[in-house]
């Protein structure tokens, strides 16, 4: 039998100085602990233990040159967590503050989001230190190509997949693949997120904003609403968040907020115009952090240093980075009547504003199902690659409501009390651990 707080401790003294794969990893064993428990075959296979350890990590030196001429020198970084039900699939992110224990995190959330998703796909994570922001296009060319010399030894179509994530956008997956191609003289699927010209998927861009928007659909089924006449509030303006505003616009919601580091937007008009789209990929293309352009673009209010989850809503979609929503977010969400929070970005709540919104009966949804869009079609890509072809827009955005569905009901299934209320984070985590956990076992030890 397992001792939460028992295996915990051994879990950090094994990781220190991992706050974030700490937190990951408690979040998930404190709901799935007792179904380990009920389940001997699982405690006598010592599958917590080999769950949260990677099969491999790989670090790097990666050299480049600035447009001065000067060498600069990053650390890059492959998480390969585990590859029990397919290859290892998840982003590559360009950030200053990506570290081994936030790869970690992200490898281990991985692993869930990639079972939920139905997908044969393992888990994994990746990314380097570098700032792409303020860097020229052939600044970002060079330490693309530098980057992808060192990360193509690990990776592979039946092997490793990785994606964008951010900082990694169509750009920069154009620059690794084509180095890649000229070190392995290889056209495969081993890269997702490709440009359409070159082996991408259609609705990839917008897949996980779309996927959050039908998650949060089938939320609302379940309690005999719809997105009819619904206020949103969303963080971020980067892809995530023009998905997120399309699809909830075209469902008949009007998102009211976008954020940056500089603060947020509220555009009581709605984020929901093709001219307002664009502009949202125009700020993320000039590599500013800054959405203050868009008060004066649209003749909305600005709000510098602050987050948008003081606004009056129905709905809240966190889709920047991991918690960024804290307890007092939370609560100022609860006292404006918001009644579901989908969080699009990965572990984007604390902990603690996760437990406020449970206690307050506020339907969550978790990032590894909610998000889980963006992977589902990255694997649909690697389907086509597989049978060199391509499907139109129409059938991959309605594979990816069918995934989407799937996710919720998962969910749900094992989610649901005897009150009525639906622990989506415990239900994912369980259905998503159940896929993982019963594939090492039967591939055995």
């Amino acid at each position: 039998m397992y001792e939460l707080d028992k295996f915990m401790a051994e879990l950090e003294r094994k990781n220190p100085a991992q706050p974030e794969f700490i937190q990951a990893a408690k979040e998930v064993l404190e709901t799935v602990i007792d179904f380990v428990n009920e389940n001997p075959r699982y405690v006598q296979g010592k599958v917590l233990e080999r769950m949260t350890e990677p099969d491999r990590v790989f670090s790097f030196k990666v050299e480049w040159e600035d447009d001065n001429g000067e060498i600069q020198v990053n650390k890059g970084y492959r998480v390969q967590f585990n590859n029990a039900i397919g290859p290892y699939k998840g982003g590559l992110r360009f950030h200053p503050s990506v570290t081994l224990g936030g790869l970690k995190f992200l490898g281990f959330e991985q692993t869930f989001k990639n079972s939920l998703t139905t997908l044969p796909m393992g888990g994994g994570k990746g990314g380097t230190d570098f700032n792409p922001k303020g860097k020229s296009d052939s600044e970002i060319q060079r330490f693309c190509r530098s980057f992808m010399t060192e990360l193509q030894k690990y990776i592979g179509p039946s092997t490793d997949v990785p994606a964008g994530d951010i900082g990694v956008g169509g750009r920069e997956i154009g620059f690794m693949y084509g180095q890649y191609k000229r070190l392995r003289s290889e056209n495969t699927g081993v890269l997702t997120g490709k440009g359409m010209n070159w082996g991408g998927s259609l609705i990839r861009p917008e897949a996980t904003g779309f996927g959050a928007v039908y998650y949060g659909d089938e939320m609302l089924k379940v309690q005999g609403e719809s997105y009819k006449g619904k206020r949103i509030s969303v963080s971020g303006f980067g892809n995530v968040t023009w998905g997120v505003c399309m699809k909830a616009a075209e469902l008949g919601a009007k998102v009211v907020t976008i954020s940056g580091p500089d603060g947020y937007i509220l555009d009581e008009e709605g984020v929901n115009t093709p001219e307002k789209w664009e502009y949202l990929l125009e700020l993320r293309a000039s590599n500013n952090d800054v959405v203050a352009p868009y008060a004066e673009e649209f003749d909305a209010k600005f709000f510098p240093g602050e987050k948008p989850w003081g606004v009056k809503v129905d709905m809240a979609f966190p889709c920047a980075i991991q918690n960024e929503l804290n307890s007092d977010d939370a609560q100022a969400l609860i006292d404006n009547g918001c009644k579901y929070v989908v969080e699009t970005s990965n572990m984007g709540c604390t902990a603690d504003a996760v437990s406020k919104f449970h206690e307050a009966k506020v339907l969550f949804a978790p990032g590894k199902a909610a998000n889980a869009g963006g992977v589902a079609v990255s694997g649909l890509e690697m389907s086509q690659n597989g049978m060199k072809l391509s499907w139109p827009k129409e059938e991959v955005d309605e594979r990816l409501k069918h995934i989407m569905s799937s996710i919720h009901h998962a969910g749900m299934t094992y989610g649901q009390d005897e009150t009525g209320y639906i622990n989506y984070v415990k239900g994912s985590n369980i259905a998503g651990f159940k896929k993982v956990a019963d594939a090492m076992l039967d591939l055995g030890f």
